[in-house]
């Protein structure tokens, strides 16, 4: 599942991003689960609302927060803590008379909040989540004074953004939100509470590497009993420098005049096993057409898949590591 939905949503992207530069971009860049932490401000608007005896009519506020996540490279949870103020102009008629007052309206939210990265490892990744939790929002008394979060209520959201990861540890957002939460009460009676936000933050993700080494060199030299080739992730065509490799494994096997050849495929530990096992298939068998191609009878080839069993580096469950996206030749 998790295979199918993210190669559906890079399909939409291909025309804007282009495949050459988001493989590009996965090949020196890393994408690793890990805690992070980040701050966020905006703006916020709160819609006019009325309490009975009293209209108000809101104007354009702000909100900042903070936030501590974990992210599970595609799903995220956070626990989120915002401050919301809005100026409210309110007229009315209150228990000692007609009224026409300025406040701060101040609400604060603490939320739990799941989310999910559409592109995990791109340099930009739309995301989508939800929260709910619990909220703390301001009253007016009976003279028309501001009571300081004098509510405790019900508080939920819905959010809809972009993620720019500018490498493997900061990121910036940029989001849009609506906030409400079930009826405050005031002196004058209950008022509905909807906020919509547009919210800019940046955060850090803690204990990932700075950079990932390209994948080494191939063995060049023409006694060596093994060569291995490399390949893009998801991928199963041949580079130029794969296809020399290959090359020269095949003058190897000439030179031993009766040998036998064993294509061995490998995958990194990104996707489900069924999926793997085709593509470390998919690699062994293209590896063993191109030395066919370079003169090795197609009886003297063994092709063999893997998957993810027998990494060159040992990585957890997900990560996108280069070297272990290989097949490697054994002449014997």
């Amino acid at each position: 599942m998790k295979k199918t939905l993210l190669g559906a949503v890079a399909l939409i992207a291909l025309p804007m991003a282009g495949a050459n530069a988001q493989s590009d971009w996965f090949t020196q860049h890393q994408t690793y689960p890990g805690v992070y932490i980040g701050l966020e401000g905006g703006a916020n608007w709160m819609l006019n609302y009325n309490m009975g005896v009293a209209n108000g009519y809101p104007t354009t506020g702000w909100a900042a927060g903070a936030v501590v996540g974990y992210d599970f490279v595609g799903p995220r949870i956070e626990l989120e803590g915002v401050f919301r103020q809005n100026n409210t102009y309110m007229t009315g008629l209150g228990t000692f008379g007609a009224f026409n007052t300025s406040r701060n309206v101040n609400q604060v939210g603490v939320m739990v909040n799941a989310l999910y990265d559409f592109l995990p490892g791109a340099t930009v990744t739309p995301y989508i989540g939800a929260g709910a939790g619990v909220g703390f929002v301001d009253g007016v008394d009976i003279f028309g004074a501001t009571t300081s979060l004098s509510n405790t209520v019900f508080a939920y959201q819905g959010i809809i953004g972009l993620g720019w990861n500018v490498d493997n540890n900061f990121r910036v957002n940029l989001d849009g939100r609506y906030y409400g939460t079930t009826n405050p009460a005031t002196a004058y009676g209950n008022w509905n509470n909807n906020n919509f936000s547009v919210m800019l933050g940046i955060s850090y993700k803690f204990g990932q590497p700075e950079a990932v080494a390209p994948p080494p060199p191939a063995p060049t030299a023409p006694t060596a009993p093994s060569f291995m080739v490399f390949f893009d992730w998801d991928r199963s065509n041949l580079s130029q420098q794969a296809l020399s490799t290959i090359q020269q494994a095949a003058d190897a096997y000439k030179t031993k005049g009766s040998a036998r050849i064993t294509a061995t495929g490998h995958t990194d530990t990104s996707g489900p096993a069924d999926y793997n096992m085709a593509l470390s298939l998919r690699r062994a068998n293209a590896v063993k057409d191109a030395l066919v191609r370079d003169g090795v009878p197609a009886t003297a080839i063994s092709v063999i898949g893997r998957v993810e069993t027998q990494p060159l580096v040992p990585t957890g469950d997900g990560v996108r590591e280069p070297q272990n996206r290989r097949v490697e030749i054994v002449i014997q």
